[in-house]
């Protein structure tokens, strides 16, 4: 990785678990040969943070035009920026980003998504056991589908359930797709799911959260850590860890641990939507 000055590198970056910038920088450079897969040429929105998580934190999607390596493309009239080499996601660090959310699209087909993410968000008071075995009950479903899925902790409350394909033909088609996919499970599970976004219809059930795949819409990144105190990170992990992993408990501190090849078939899945 090319060399880089890192500006404030004591700057408290997350103030009550003391988190440095220059510890957010050596995660990310330390993860980043696993990361960039999921992130390079792939359309960027990100959250920065130039004082700390507190404070002066905005989310960017557009392109800087003085800032080194942000590779920029227009679409619809709109200038949108990625990132195609290690060290420069790192870059992005070094200039306050902490969050990476990523399009379902790549950069060379901004049209054609070939990643689907379904975001089970729980209510607040559901006990960890009842939202696992939630999200085992869509994989279960899936599975029924013939659709390969990946596991990801969200650094939230909840799970990303992550299903790759092959290019699709247009955003309108994806996105119906993963609707269709949660209007069946709240069919089949109406005690447990709801597609209804507004929280306070949300009680005791988890919300499956397909508008992310939406043109234009994004999901944080695997890998990326998430601008909350004890900087956790929406890591990558088998489904045979789902009871043993809760969403928040991977974090800059202990995330060595946690690194597997869980997702090393990722790429290699040869799945489309008819």
């Amino acid at each position: 990785m090319n060399s880089m000055q890192i500006t404030n590198p004591n700057k408290i970056i997350f103030p009550k678990s003391k988190i440095k910038k220059i510890d957010v920088v050596k995660y990310y450079a330390d993860v980043a040969k696993l990361m960039l897969p999921f992130v390079e040429k792939r359309l960027l929105s990100v959250i920065r943070c130039h004082t700390n998580i507190n404070e002066q934190c905005f989310f960017k999607k557009h392109p800087t035009t003085e800032v080194e390596f942000e590779n920029s493309i227009t679409i619809d009239g709109e200038e949108y920026f990625f990132v195609a080499k290690d060290y420069e996601l790192v870059y992005q660090v070094q200039l306050g980003t902490l969050e990476f959310h990523t399009w379902g699209a790549s950069a060379e087909k901004p049209n054609k998504p070939d990643i689907m993410v379904l975001d089970l968000d729980p209510d607040e008071k559901m006990p960890l056991k009842h939202l696992q075995q939630a999200v085992e009950k869509v994989r279960c479903f899936l599975d029924e589908l013939n659709l390969k899925s990946f596991l990801k902790t969200s650094g939230g409350k909840g799970y990303h359930i992550v299903i790759p394909f092959l290019s699709s033909k247009n955003y309108d088609k994806f996105y119906e797709f993963s609707k269709n996919i949660a209007l069946v499970l709240e069919q089949k599970y109406p005690k447990i799911f709801t597609t209804n976004i507004k929280k306070n219809k949300r009680k005791n059930k988890i919300f499956i959260d397909y508008l992310r795949n939406n043109k234009g819409s994004t999901c944080v990144a695997p890998y990326s850590i998430r601008a909350r105190e004890n900087a956790p990170i929406s890591m990558p992990i088998s489904w045979d860890n789902l009871y043993n992993i809760s969403p928040n408990e991977i974090t800059i501190k202990n995330y060595k641990k946690y690194l597997s090849e869980a997702w090393k078939d990722f790429f290699k899945v040869n799945q489309k939507i008819n």
